[in-house]
């Protein structure tokens, strides 16, 4: 595990001022780490990173477009030694050091780690992420994501934006440049997305993520992930997106009610 991660990050005092970043940051708790990954596994995964026409599930809608797979044995080996890394005891003692966040692991499957990808008009809007695993009744306590564009222009745009509870104030707008994690944690306090990117035909906006869980505590509410509309966003997209939303929470509570697990209506074996 120590191999793949910029070894600086794991010295004593570097880890006290990340947890103590993390724990005073607004409007969620988070963090956001250059370098976070050794050099030569950070390139690795970006030369190797694979086409987006080979992520098999995209994600299509008013909301959000992007391509993303969690298929590993179809990747370049280094994308499995980053997962079992990042899966690894020591990560995971590493995560609940910084977080305050006892017990946090991720599972080998869909909802634990994988890649996103865009193209040129690739988009998510800003939202909260779902908080249960419902197949395995976990609950979903931090993201990492880690950024792997090498060339990446600011005029690009796409930048990972952290809006606050009200969806008022935008109060991060993050790059996402090669070789930058951010880290955060999956409450109520951290709508975020990323606006259309326009990019050149031969470029893509690309990330690695990873989802950590606990088990569920007594006071869990389950919470679908839900899409929030910015606050510019024109009254016809807002009404759809609203009533939309509104549907699906609906569905898929009445859904986890009657004891059906899989919430995630997407192909998962293609």
């Amino acid at each position: 595990m120590i191999n793949a991660i910029n070894s600086s990050l794991l010295k004593k005092e570097s880890i006290k001022a990340l947890k103590a970043s993390f724990n005073n940051a607004k409007p969620c708790r988070h963090l956001i780490i250059e370098n976070f990954l050794s050099e030569d596994v950070a390139t690795a995964l970006y030369e190797n990173f694979p086409s987006i026409k080979k992520l098999n599930v995209k994600r299509k809608s008013i909301n959000e477009k992007k391509s993303e797979d969690y298929h590993f044995e179809r990747f370049a080996p280094v994308f499995t030694d980053v997962r079992n890394a990042l899966n690894s005891n020591e990560f995971y003692s590493l995560m609940q050091e910084i977080t305050g966040i006892n017990g946090l692991f991720s599972t080998l499957d869909a909802m634990g780690s994988g890649l996103h990808q865009g193209e040129n008009g690739s988009f998510v809007d800003v939202h909260v992420d779902f908080n249960m695993h419902t197949e395995k009744n976990l609950e979903r306590r931090i993201n990492l994501l880690i950024y792997l564009n090498k060339y990446w222009k600011n005029e690009y745009g796409g930048n990972l934006e952290l809006w606050d509870k009200e969806m008022i104030k935008c109060h991060h707008s993050i790059p996402p440049n090669f070789n930058t994690a951010v880290i955060f944690e999956t409450d109520d306090n951290s709508p975020h997305g990323y606006s259309k990117i326009n990019i050149p035909k031969n470029e893509s906006r690309k990330s690695f993520y990873c989802y950590y869980y606990t088990p569920l505590r007594k006071d869990f509410v389950y919470r679908d992930s839900k899409f929030i509309p910015r606050p510019n966003e024109g009254i016809l997209k807002r009404s759809i997106v609203n009533i939309k939303e509104t549907i699906k929470v609906n569905l898929k509570r009445a859904l986890k009610l009657v004891g059906f697990k899989n919430l995630d209506f997407q192909d998962k074996n293609k």
